[in-house]
């Protein structure tokens, strides 16, 4: 897809009151899951995942931190040896974040000449980077629709390490069930199994795509170093690899087309914090 801008950005867009207020919110979540579940369920996950550890990852051994594809090959270095990810998230879907996010969505949509339709957010991602922590190259998008899961397909149903399936629980750890909102009821009394990549429960996300991505940057860049979002325009680009330092300062908001491939690098000292939306519409054709 020729484009003619990769990225647009607000720099300083949000107050330090308002990323403080986003980082509460997510901290907040963080200890929450973590006081439920472990500290093993706020690790970030990946689409395949390809993920540092946790109880259903499929990675290995040796950080991908800057490796390309082809810098991998020719180290040796075989995709099952890799991981591509290690940082913690929380999940946020305040109606307030989203009212504060959409406007500048809208508005860089228009003046960067994309001009995606788009209608649904996925619930918000608040992403916190420790020394060493990055997300190695990746697009956001998948060529395929989100597919409307049927729990009663186990080919559908995410499973742990242990291949046991993952199912949806209360706050004291009580198994949930598909109501009568669900598909028009025909799952009711089903359990909440937890669907595999590229399947999803919420009706917002039946049959559409990820088309807009956005990252907010939350820290003052003086408390860290490293964490830089980083983005690879492809192999014809006259400059191919782009280290996006415009959007260092903090409340900055970049968005950009969810099928550009992009990284993290490795955070090398303090905390980094961020918020990610995915922004959804139908197929292009």
């Amino acid at each position: 897809m020729q484009l003619n801008h990769n990225y647009y950005f607000f720099k300083s867009a949000l107050s330090d009151q308002q990323c403080n207020a986003i980082i509460e919110a997510g901290l907040s979540d963080m200890t929450l899951t973590e006081d439920k579940k472990g500290k093993q369920a706020t690790d970030a996950t990946t689409f395949d995942n390809r993920q540092k550890g946790g109880e259903v990852s499929n990675a290995g051994k040796i950080a991908a931190n800057h490796l390309t594809v082809q810098g991998r090959i020719k180290k040796g270095i075989s995709d099952k040896d890799i991981y591509v990810r290690e940082t913690k998230v929380g999940w946020l879907g305040q109606d307030w974040i989203f009212k504060l996010i959409h406007p500048f969505i809208h508005e860089e949509n228009k003046r960067a000449d994309w001009n995606f339709q788009w209608d649904f957010s996925e619930t918000a991602q608040f992403t916190v980077y420790h020394p060493g922590m990055f997300y190695a190259w990746h697009p956001d998008s998948n060529p395929n629709p989100y597919v409307p899961f049927d729990p009663t397909d186990e080919r559908q149903r995410r499973k742990d390490k242990d291949g046991t399936y993952i199912i949806h629980t209360d706050d004291d750890g009580k198994e949930l069930e598909f109501d009568e909102t669900y598909r028009e009821g025909q799952f009711k009394g089903v359990k909440r199994y937890v669907p595999d990549a590229g399947f999803v429960d919420n009706p917002g996300q039946f049959n559409k795509i990820r088309k807009l991505s956005v990252t907010v940057n939350l820290t003052n860049p003086r408390n860290y170093k490293g964490g830089n979002l980083k983005f690879d325009m492809g192999p014809h680009h006259p400059k191919r690899y782009h280290t996006c330092t415009e959007i260092r300062p903090r409340g900055s908001i970049i968005v950009f087309p969810s099928h550009l491939y992009h990284q993290v690098t490795p955070v090398t000292e303090g905390t980094r914090y961020s918020l990610v939306m995915w922004n959804l519409g139908r197929p292009f054709v």
